[in-house]
C-alpha cells in the first residue's frame, strides 16, 4: 500500500506596509494614493508637532496642511535613504516659525487675542489622566525653543540627530535645550509658581 502524502498548504505571509520609500517613488511615479498614504501616516504626528510649536489649533491645522501641500511640491528634492518623517517634521517645524515670525510683526489690533483657547477641552482632560494633562500644561509654559526640542524627542520619539535636522542647529545645540527644557519642566512640575525664563 503506497504511503499517503501530505501535502503542507501554501499560506501567502499578511501583505507589509509599504515603507515611506516605496510610497515616495510611487508618488514621484504618478500615484497620487501613495502620497496620500504618506499623509495618513504622519498627519497626527506632524499636527502635534505644530501644535506644541504654535499653541494654536487652527493655525497647526493650516502648519500641517501646508507642510503636507510643500513636500508634494518639492517631492523630486527628497533624497534617497534619507528618513521620510524627518524631512516632513522639518518642512513643518519651518512653517510653523514662518507663522510665529509673522505674529510678532502683527499689531495687538491686527492680531486680537480673544482667540480660541488652545487649552484642552472637557473631553480631552476627561481621557488624560491628571499627570499627564499637568505634563502638558507644563510644556505649553516652556519656551518655544525648549517646548520643540521636547516634543520631537519625548513624544515623537526622535534621535538627537534627526531633532539637529529638523532644527536645523548642531547636536550640542539640541542637547543643551533638551536639558534645560527638562530642568524647567521639572520646576514647573514641582512649584507651579516658577517661572519659566526665556
Amino acid at each position: 500500500m503506497a504511503a499517503a502524502l501530505w501535502v503542507t498548504p501554501v499560506i501567502d505571509p499578511p501583505a507589509r506596509s509599504p515603507e515611506d520609500s516605496d510610497l515616495v517613488a510611487a508618488t514621484l511615479a504618478g500615484n497620487s494614493e501613495a502620497f496620500a498614504t504618506l499623509v495618513e501616516r504622519y498627519d497626527r504626528s506632524v499636527y502635534h508637532l505644530a501644535y506644541r510649536t504654535v499653541r494654536d489649533p487652527e493655525e497647526a491645522r493650516d502648519a500641517t496642511q501646508e507642510a503636507f501641500f510643500k513636500a508634494y511640491r518639492s517631492l523630486k528634492t527628497f533624497k534617497p535613504g534619507a528618513k521620510f518623517s524627518t524631512w516632513i517634521f522639518a518642512i513643518a517645524y519651518h512653517a510653523c516659525c514662518d507663522r510665529l515670525n509673522r505674529r510678532k510683526r502683527y499689531s495687538n489690533e491686527e492680531f486680537p487675542q480673544d482667540r480660541a483657547d488652545a487649552a484642552p477641552g472637557p473631553a480631552e482632560q476627561a481621557v488624560a489622566s491628571d499627570e499627564s494633562r499637568r505634563l502638558r500644561v507644563a510644556i505649553d509654559m516652556l519656551p518655544e525653543k525648549y517646548r520643540t526640542v521636547i516634543t520631537l524627542y519625548h513624544l515623537q520619539g526622535k534621535q538627537y540627530d534627526e531633532i539637529a535636522t529638523v532644527l536645523g542647529v548642531p547636536m550640542g545645540t539640541v542637547k543643551t535645550h533638551l536639558f534645560r527644557a527638562k530642568e524647567h519642566l521639572r520646576k514647573l512640575l514641582t512649584d507651579t509658581r516658577t517661572e519659566v525664563p526665556e
